[in-house]
Order: C-alpha cells, then sequence, then structure tokens
C-alpha cells in the first residue's frame, strides 16, 4: 500500500491517538525515566527503528506522538511507507533529537509499531489469500481493550475490511438475541424500527435458519460455525438474495477454500486476536560518535 493508497484508510483522529499514547507513557514512565536520567540532558542522539522480519509497517501516527510528547524537536524520516511490506534488516525510521527523550520513547513507540505492524502483517495475509475471488476478509470486535481504533486502523492498512466498530453502528443478532426477542423475525423487525439505517446480520447455525433470515430481511446471514459441505447449498439455497458471511475458527489454511465456495465474506477474529508482535529494535549512535548497542529490552 502506497501514500496515495493510504489517504483512502481512515485514520483515528488525533484524540484518539493522543490517549492511546498518554495511557502508554503514564504506565511505562510514571513519575521519571530513572535510566534515561543518568544521560547528560545535552547529550543529542541518531536512531534507527530496525526490522528484524519482514513485515507490513503500521503505526505511525503513534510513534510519531510518542516522540512529540517526549520532546517536539524530535525529527523523525519514514523510509517505509505505512502499509508497505519490510524486509528483514531494513531501515523502518530514523529519529534524531535529545537523547534521553529517545531512550525514554524507545519501548513505548516500538510497542504500538511492533503490535499494530503484527496486526496489519496478518490482515495481509489473509487479504492476499483470497485475491482474485470477490470474497471480502472482514475482522471482528475481538481486539486489546482501550486500542479498538488502533487495530482496526491496522487491519484496514493490512487490506482487510472492517466489520462493525462496536455495539452501537450495526445490529448483529445472535441466538441468545432471537431467543430473547421471542424469535427471529421479530427481533429483525424491531430492528428496522429502531434504527432504520443500520445493517442487519443475523447469526444462523444450519440451512433450516437461512430461508427465515432471509424471509425476515437480513442484510447478511453469518454462517457460524457451519460445516463445509454445507457452505456451497447455502450459497446455492440464498441465490443472491442475501449476503453470505462465514465466521468461526477461520485460519489461512482453510479461508482460501472457504473464499472458493462463493460466500461473500469471511470474518476473521484471529487477525486482531491472536498477536503477533514484529521484531523490531532501536539502535541509537550518539553526536560524539559513540557507537550505541541494541538498546531496546
Amino acid at each position: 500500500m502506497n501514500d496515495t493508497e493510504l489517504k483512502s484508510v481512515p485514520q483515528p483522529s488525533r484524540a484518539v491517538i493522543e490517549a492511546d499514547v498518554g495511557r502508554a507513557l503514564e504506565e511505562d514512565v510514571g513519575k521519571g525515566d530513572l535510566t534515561a536520567d543518568l544521560v547528560p540532558e545535552s547529550r543529542m542522539a541518531q536512531g534507527s527503528i530496525i526490522a528484524r522480519e519482514a513485515a507490513v509497517i503500521c503505526g505511525r501516527p503513534w510513534v510519531e506522538e510518542v516522540f512529540r510528547r517526549l520532546d517536539k524537536s524530535i525529527g523523525t524520516r519514514w523510509e517505509v511507507a505505512e502499509g508497505e511490506w519490510i524486509e528483514p534488516g531494513g531501515v523502518v525510521c530514523r529519529l534524531h533529537g535529545p537523547t534521553r527523550a529517545l531512550l525514554t520513547g524507545e519501548r513505548t513507540a516500538l510497542n504500538f509499531l511492533q503490535f499494530l505492524s503484527g496486526t496489519a502483517t496478518t490482515a495481509r495475509l489473509f487479504a492476499d489469500a483470497v485475491a482474485g475471488t470477490p470474497t471480502q476478509i472482514l475482522d471482528t470486535r475481538k481486539t486489546i481493550p482501550g486500542l479498538r481504533y488502533a487495530q482496526k486502523y491496522a487491519t484496514r492498512c493490512g487490506g482487510v475490511v472492517n466489520h462493525r466498530f462496536g455495539l452501537f453502528d450495526a445490529y448483529l443478532i445472535k441466538e441468545n438475541h432471537i431467543i430473547a426477542c421471542g424469535g427471529l423475525t421479530p427481533a429483525v423487525e424491531l430492528a428496522r424500527i429502531r434504527a432504520a439505517g443500520a445493517p442487519v446480520t443475523v447469526e444462523i447455525e444450519n440451512l433450516q435458519q437461512l430461508e427465515a433470515a432471509i424471509a425476515a430481511g437480513a442484510d447478511v446471514v453469518m454462517l457460524d460455525n457451519f460445516d463445509f459441505a454445507d457452505l456451497p447449498k447455502a450459497v446455492e439455497q440464498a441465490a443472491g438474495r442475501v449476503q453470505l458471511e462465514v465466521s468461526g475458527g477461520v485460519d489461512l489454511e482453510q479461508v482460501r477454500r472457504l473464499a472458493d465456495t462463493g460466500v461473500d465474506r469471511i470474518s476473521v477474529g484471529a487477525i486482531t486476536k491472536h498477536l503477533h508482535a514484529v521484531d523490531l529494535s532501536m539502535r541509537l549512535t550518539t553526536e560524539r560518535g559513540n557507537a550505541g548497542g541494541r538498546v531496546s529490552e
């Protein structure tokens, strides 16, 4: 994903990014960085963030906010665009500024960059797995508490589509909702009355429920943990009258096979739930020419 394409990826607001970074710095720095204070206050340094494995890079707004909070004089130069692959040994970003602030912000900046790049990388792998089919890959609400905006942004950088953000922007009527509302049809009818513009997804568990969901007027029918043999039958039965979404335990090994059945959407909780932090490190060199080693924890 290049810079032009990334402009179409909505970023979380400045307020969200500031809040994320503020919480992270508060828990890490607290009353002050004891170790960084050993360094003379006037000392300056240059730093590079290096990739130790192949990854899709994501998290630039959070990294920049970390260092902006600590010292506005810190400069950053990104060698890899947000949403682009980097190979092992590649330089992600170069930094320059007061050594103390660079050391203090290192771990927080890397935490954001590692976890969001990991999310984006997993998203890209799933998106690439269904390339050439009309099937969309969607993320889910299985995100790190407090970092949903960040992870949803990362999945977009990786090339997948956001499912509903939360409980407030779309209906997802599951088995317990159906029971509590007195049936599938009453639940959908009430949803249309209460929030007419909100998309309605109904989760079903067998082919017998599919026709009822279509007749009730669902926009999307979620085929939850369906037997694989029933998926082509569901596609045939729906005949384009409703979008079909596969959900439940989807992994990379099976996602292409699922897409080839002709379903419209596949939601994958593993993109945000099964976290992998990309291996990144930061190296510093002081202006006095003393080569720094790897300074990450």
